[in-house]
């Protein structure tokens, strides 16, 4: 434990600790979860309110507000050896304001299935832990391995998804994005790939003029419920009405530890529904 750390983070800053950190705060849910599947657990001295997972071991941690309006001073107090961020779901300025205060700040930002892998793996070097993150990794790609293994003509059809991630107003993703690269995974063709921003904003007429073959409506960000799922069964032609479905949003937006359960959740979930669509069936 008395050796130095220098690791690049996902943003290509480097990092350099005098040992691997005993006091850890983490900013990110499904990182969260992943530092006690690594087995780090012990080490994480605060969360923020979002870290729900795993339950009974973050019950207890010091709560840091949220993840866009952190609580500094708290985060401060706990005296961290290192922050885990990441660069979509916190904001820069609360990143520069504590390296600006002395506290390094591990900064993650993955946008595909594999870049995961590879931000497991740092974080493991960050840690002091490569054996557990290359053991998580190789869960996850053993996951993903059996997903694409079992798709079939379902890799060439690609079924088209609209998956809003926001209401009031619609807001959904593009290429560039985790939950893309997961659906592309899974076999399916986002409709708003080419879309010029990250997360633009749409409405349901835009949908419908790109054809979908399937509405996915995620629990998170926005929590879509079951008067979402009325609503929306409604507004669209009949046929893509029945293709409307509620699905877990950590299945689709956690990485990380969540991947290993989460995506073969989801497979089985949207199985059925390639099942049911009556495409590819001949």
């Amino acid at each position: 434990m008395g050796a130095g750390v220098q690791v690049l983070d996902d943003l290509g800053l480097r990092v350099e600790l005098a040992a691997p950190p005993a006091r850890v705060v983490s900013l990110v849910p499904s990182w969260t979860e992943t530092l006690f599947a690594l087995g780090v657990g012990p080490r994480v001295a605060g969360v923020t309110r979002f870290c729900v997972a795993p339950a009974s071991e973050v019950a207890p941690l010091a709560k840091v507000g949220g993840t866009k309006n952190p609580d500094l001073g708290a985060i401060m107090r706990l005296s961290p050896d290192l922050v885990i961020a990441n660069a979509e779901e916190n904001r820069r300025e609360d990143i520069d304001r504590l390296r600006e205060h002395g506290i390094p700040v591990f900064v993650t930002y993955p946008r595909t299935v594999p870049g995961v892998v590879e931000s497991v793996l740092r974080l493991g070097s960050v840690l002091g832990a490569e054996h557990a993150a290359a053991a998580l990794t190789r869960e996850i790609v053993m996951a993903v391995s059996e997903i694409e293994a079992g798709l079939g003509v379902w890799m060439k059809l690609r079924l088209r998804v609209f998956c809003p991630v926001w209401k009031n107003p619609w807001m959904t993703f593009n290429a560039d994005t985790y939950a893309h690269d997961v659906l592309r995974m899974l076999g399916f063709r986002n409709i708003f790939a080419a879309a010029g921003e990250r997360y633009p904003r749409v409405t349901l007429q835009q949908a419908l003029e790109e054809r979908p073959d399937v509405v996915l409506l995620p629990d998170e960000p926005y929590v879509f419920t079951d008067d979402d799922l009325r609503e929306m069964k409604e507004a669209l032609p009949a046929a893509l009405g029945r293709r409307v479905l509620l699905i877990n949003g950590r299945d689709l937006h956690w990485y990380g530890a969540h991947m290993v359960r989460g995506l073969r959740a989801l497979n089985q979930l949207l199985a059925r529904v390639r099942a049911s669509s009556g495409l590819g069936s001949s």
